[in-house]
């Protein structure tokens, strides 16, 4: 049996960042830090925060006055923005770069006097963020069926914005009928999908036709992982999501020849070693690398967080 491992995989730019700016904040101003939702969907990642004096909450009433808070990276209402600045909490923001890129598009779109359809599933809290983002005026669909049942002020004044963790295939389709529907509404400068799952999504449909079955490494409350399994289901291919090693089942992998491992982008590459080394246990005999998509993309810190206190050591400082 071979294993053939997506390229590229797991932690993207702005999983990075979130996980670095909590890292840091313990490091210089010490436990506990308090998230607000998990700083990103990975339970393996959440647990090793929380060991380290991470407190993950849902409201901010649960953390104490003064202390100092970290959004996750999936953002914010800005109700939970003005409720934490009213309450004197030190706040660092690691919702992804181009998630604020999506809530800066709300913002205009909604000075220019449209409404605003966000493409997105109901209950996740990067939707929740967004929709967040004006006190009226937003509209939440899911499906194409969806957009037949919507019912909106002024068709003429009317804009769409859409969830960074789609599905490619399923965003299209419901844009096809937003803009048959509504032929003047707006669309944002920039697609909003963000470039971590593109690539992800393009790399399981190259690896698809290659293998006999595909494993996503990926927590079950992850958006884009879940999109990669049904990448792969749709192409006609097994595919089944782990968190880690320990989900991997052998009778996934009776008589197949071929399988694809990949990473949601929320999901460390520690765990993808794992689970190699669990299909080594179960009959594999190499490991290989796709071609793909090297990413080079980085997003800045927060000012406070430049430097942890034994990195301004190690320059001098």
């Amino acid at each position: 049996m071979e294993v053939l491992l997506a390229q590229p995989r797991g932690f993207c730019a702005g999983v990075d960042r979130a996980i670095e700016i909590v890292d840091r904040a313990l490091r210089i101003h010490g436990a506990p830090i308090y998230v607000r939702h998990e700083i990103v969907h990975n339970t393996y990642v959440v647990e090793d925060l929380r060991t380290r004096g991470a407190v993950f909450i849902e409201d901010l009433d649960e953390v104490p006055a003064g202390a100092t808070v970290v959004f996750s990276a999936h953002g914010v209402s800005r109700a939970v923005q003005q409720q934490a600045q009213r309450r004197g909490l030190r706040v660092f923001d690691a919702t992804c770069p181009l998630v604020t890129k999506v809530h800066v598009e709300v913002a205009k779109m909604r000075a220019q006097g449209r409404d605003i359809v966000m493409i997105g599933h109901k209950g996740h809290p990067e939707v929740e963020g967004t929709m967040g983002q004006a006190q009226d005026g937003m509209h939440l669909v899911e499906t194409v069926e969806d957009v037949a049942r919507l019912s909106v002020r002024d068709p003429h004044a009317l804009a769409y914005v859409t969830q960074t963790t789609l599905s490619l295939d399923d965003a299209a389709s419901i844009v096809a009928a937003l803009k048959a529907r509504f032929p003047a509404i707006a669309e944002p400068k920039r697609a909003d999908i963000c470039y971590a799952t593109q690539n992800r999504q393009d790399a399981v449909k190259f690896l698809a036709p290659q293998v006999d079955v595909l494993i996503v490494v990926g927590s079950r409350a992850s958006s884009n992982s879940n999109r990669l399994r049904e990448v792969a289901q749709r192409m006609g291919v097994p595919a089944y999501l782990v968190d880690g090693a320990a989900d991997v089942d052998p009778a996934w992998l009776r008589d197949h020849k071929r399988v694809g491992l990949t990473a949601g982008a929320s999901a460390p590459e520690v765990l993808v070693h794992q689970v190699c080394d669990r299909l080594r246990e179960l009959g594999a005999g190499s490991v290989r690398t796709m071609a793909g998509v090297v990413e080079d993309v980085v997003f800045p810190l927060p000012k406070g967080l430049a430097a942890a206190p034994s990195e301004r050591r190690g320059n001098g400082a």
